[in-house]
């Protein structure tokens, strides 16, 4: 349940984000902007582009910024307030995560989910709250944004990347509101880091398996679809999959009025045990990265076969309804159409349907994805360096990015592609090589610290030159002069000798 904001929440906030003024100055941050300028045709050149401004594109423009990286720029399709998942697709009530993980607040206590919400509701209610309700921990985001001065522009869609002969990476966009109101207009920006950080859907989109493919589009939708579940009113209506979205779209299609909802699973039961919080912990986090090529894939072929369960709240909200419908061992067959019916087989019999919803997940095929089209066949893949066990296959884990130290994407054919180097993965889909940390909220920002990190390096070491030369250049004297008055001299070598009386 929301809290309403009380009568004074509006000055909780303003002592709040003071608090947090008053930290950031005590910690020297941000730091000074330090990187070199650069120019092209008389245009500034962005030092760091990113692409997307949900959770982990807002983490980590922070985090650069608190570097002395401001020369940036988030571009997000979303009108503003509406990035990620949170008020589009996101169906769950509550978020699944324990509500004191800290999320994107860097280590700043006042920049806290928690903090920004006692400032306005007060310590009892924090107390008394049970999970962060899905739309306050966007307005939570709402509030970083602003109170952090992130730079989003939004309403803008990438195109196309397109790596240059000079190292730079050129965004061709289109700015514009995604549904069509107003007029589009063309623009390239030139960057020389690109972050990509869209998200659950990564370098892919959403995954439904072939046999349903051929369905027509009022028949069917993903869970990441934009779904008018009011017009399933009275409908028969059939979700895939055992996920938290399978079972947070069966629950919404039940509270809109959906006459029948039956769930089909392929497994035998349903998940029980969410296998990775049981060895949650900073050596997780910062340990993996580090892990051999094999343990990194064992423990993510283990992860991904034994599942993440849905949440109870989520599974409950769907068994208190008469009309909601189980199927285990069900797994799709067939799956037929006539003008408005689908039809699915399953191996424990056929259902007659009026509508069908995927919750099926993301794939992460960057082939697939128009906008990389020019950087995709050049991306090597695990699955061109290494091959698990036959007992230990996984499509999706193959199709997973081989990402450098700096979440960076990797040549299949060394120098076919160097501006690579500084295209950078933020997304679901570097779990594989760097572990659970750009994406989900428990480690977000020890992945941005870490992106942040290797982004200012790079940029010191391509600009080592000029740093060089401001280095010599420098001649602040710290000393008058007239300190020693009496000091020895030695004229040859022009210091001061301090051997003598």
């Amino acid at each position: 349940m929301t809290a309403s904001n009380p009568p004074h929440a509006a000055d909780g906030l303003a002592a709040l984000e003071a608090r947090l003024r008053e930290d950031l100055g005590w910690l020297e941050l941000p730091a000074p902007a330090w990187v070199p300028a650069r120019s092209v045709d008389a245009e500034r050149v962005l030092d760091v582009a990113i692409i997307g401004a949900g959770m982990a594109g807002l983490t980590a423009s922070a985090e650069l910024r608190l570097l002395g990286i401001d020369n940036q720029q988030l571009f997000d399709q979303a009108p503003a307030g509406q990035e990620g998942p949170w008020i589009t697709y996101a169906r769950m009530q509550t978020l699944r995560s324990p509500k004191q993980l800290t999320g994107p607040a860097l280590r700043l206590p006042a920049l806290t989910f928690r903090a920004w919400y006692e400032a306005q509701f007060g310590r009892e209610q924090w107390s008394a709250l049970y999970k962060i309700p899905r739309a306050q921990w966007m307005d939570y985001l709402r509030w970083y944004r602003r109170v952090l001065e992130l730079p989003v522009r939004n309403d803008t869609r990438v195109l196309k990347l397109q790596p240059r002969a000079d190292g730079l990476i050129a965004l061709d966009l289109l700015r514009g509101p995604a549904d069509g109101t107003g007029h589009a207009q063309r623009e390239t920006v030139l960057a020389r880091h690109v972050v990509l950080a869209t998200g659950r859907e990564g370098l892919g989109g959403p995954f439904i398996p072939g046999l349903a493919r051929h369905l027509p589009a009022h028949l069917r939708a993903h869970s990441s679809d934009a779904i008018d579940f009011a017009a399933l009113r009275g409908k028969r209506v059939g979700v895939v999959g055992a996920s938290a979205s399978a079972f947070d779209n069966a629950a919404s299609a039940l509270e809109a009025g959906a006459g029948r909802v039956d769930l089909f699973v392929r497994r035998a039961a349903l998940p029980r045990v969410n296998k990775l919080t049981g060895i949650g912990s900073p050596g997780l986090v910062h340990g993996f990265a580090g892990l051999p090529d094999d343990w990194k894939w064992r423990f993510l072929h283990y992860s991904a076969r034994t599942q993440t369960p849905p949440p109870r709240d989520s599974v409950l909200r769907v068994a208190r309804y008469e009309d909601a419908h189980l199927h285990l061992s069900s797994p799709l067959i067939q799956v037929s159409h006539t003008d408005d019916t689908v039809v699915v087989d399953t191996p424990r019999g056929r259902y007659t349907l009026d509508y069908l919803i995927f919750g099926t997940g993301f794939h992460s095929e960057i082939d697939t994805r128009d906008e990389f089209a020019l950087i995709a066949p050049h991306v090597r893949r695990w699955r061109e360096r290494f091959t698990p066990s036959s007992d230990q296959s996984n499509d999706e884990l193959a199709a997973s990015p081989d990402l450098d130290r700096n979440f960076a994407f990797q040549e299949r054919v060394p120098g076919s592609c160097p501006a690579l180097a500084r295209i950078h993965c933020f997304n679901h889909a570097a779990s594989l090589s760097h572990g659970k940390v750009a994406g989900d909220i428990p480690a977000i920002s020890d992945g941005a610290q870490r992106l942040a990190r290797a982004i200012a390096a790079m940029l010191f070491d391509a600009d080592r030159d000029t740093h060089y030369t401001a280095l010599q250049a420098f001649d602040t004297a710290e000393l008058a002069g007239d300190e020693w008055a009496d000091a020895d001299i030695d004229a040859e070598a022009g210091s001061i000798d301090t051997t003598t009386a």
